[in-house]
């Protein structure tokens, strides 16, 4: 089954130009096509979208070492009621940027994203380990503000989208500690939820009706029991008080999906709140196998338990 496109004019992200978000958006042809709004953080592309200012709002949400960006969660969770509609996730290549003339031996100092310096700690150790660190609000405008500076003493570490936009030279490419690194990105909008491809991915956030023993073991249970495969399985603090965690759920499979859709409503029945954030196509694949069939002999079950239901006298 092929998922319906969503008509998409424009789209928030964060900027400024050259950012690794912007290098991910530019992998979608409708996105890069639509009309771009480029933001001040990620809060303000939620909150674009939430507003209703543009179709999409599209965010980092989770890095494979860093882990998740809990300030794009967050918002998910807490403050908007925003679908994801899509993921796209890239691979992660920073490099050392500077200006015309400088060298490894000229840097006093590098300036980046916190993140993506952390991802680089054992290049700056061993060629940098004198340099002083100095946050930006992300890859690009660090990569700005040094070629707003001029200073030949600081360096930037940033994409080779940044690279060009900023007229910069490159210093050292590759200079991320784990080559494997990705990051996932998500398309957010405020209503709409994708048709089934096969290929799908949901995401919920349960919020437990009560701490007790075995409530976590209990919601697991719910996806055991119709072998559903979990992608994703974090606690988040609720805000509420020290210790009072929910959870957020990557799980394959689509909410039209009759396994997906009894066991969210098992959950919340017996176990809790669900925030529901999403059923949209994935590129990651899991056990279809498997998946297809549970989904059969789950269909069949049903079958089976409303042929006896219908023998019941209605007397």
């Amino acid at each position: 089954m092929t998922a319906s496109v969503r008509s998409v004019s424009h789209v928030a992200y964060l900027g400024p130009p050259g950012t690794f978000t912007e290098e991910a958006l530019l992998t979608q042809p409708d996105l890069a096509a639509a009309k771009h709004k480029l933001c001040r953080s990620i809060p303000e592309v939620l909150e674009s979208a939430a507003e209703g200012q543009v179709d999409l709002g599209f965010t980092a949400i989770e890095n494979s070492i860093e882990g998740t960006v809990n300030v794009a969660l967050d918002a998910l969770i807490f403050e908007h009621d925003l679908l994801i509609q899509r993921e796209v996730v890239i691979d992660v290549r920073l490099h050392l940027l500077g200006l015309a003339g400088a060298s490894l031996e000229t840097i006093q100092r590098v300036i980046s994203f916190p993140v993506a310096t952390a991802q680089c700690r054992r290049y700056l150790t061993d060629n940098l380990p004198h340099a002083e660190e100095v946050a930006a609000n992300s890859t690009a405008a660090a990569a700005r503000d040094l070629s707003i500076s001029k200073n030949a003493e600081s360096a930037a570490i940033g994409t080779i989208l940044s690279q060009h936009i900023y007229g910069l030279e490159l210093l050292a490419t590759d200079i991320e500690d784990h080559p494997e690194n990705q990051t996932r990105f998500v398309a957010v909008s405020s209503s709409g939820v994708p048709a089934p491809t096969g290929h799908d991915k949901t995401s919920i956030v349960v919020f437990q009706r009560a701490d007790r023993s075995g409530s976590l073991m209990g919601i697991l249970a719910e996806f055991a029991a119709r072998s559903i495969n979990l992608t994703k399985l974090e606690s988040r603090p609720t805000k509420k008080a020290l210790g009072d965690y929910c959870f957020l759920i990557d799980l394959e499979g689509h909410v039209a999906d009759q396994l997906v859709a009894d066991c969210l409503t098992s959950i919340v029945a017996k176990h809790g709140e669900v925030k529901f954030l999403g059923s949209y196509p994935t590129n990651i694949r899991g056990n279809e196998e498997q998946s297809n069939a549970a989904t059969t002999a789950w269909s069949e079950a049903q079958s089976w338990i409303d042929d006896l239901r219908g023998q019941v006298d209605p007397t």
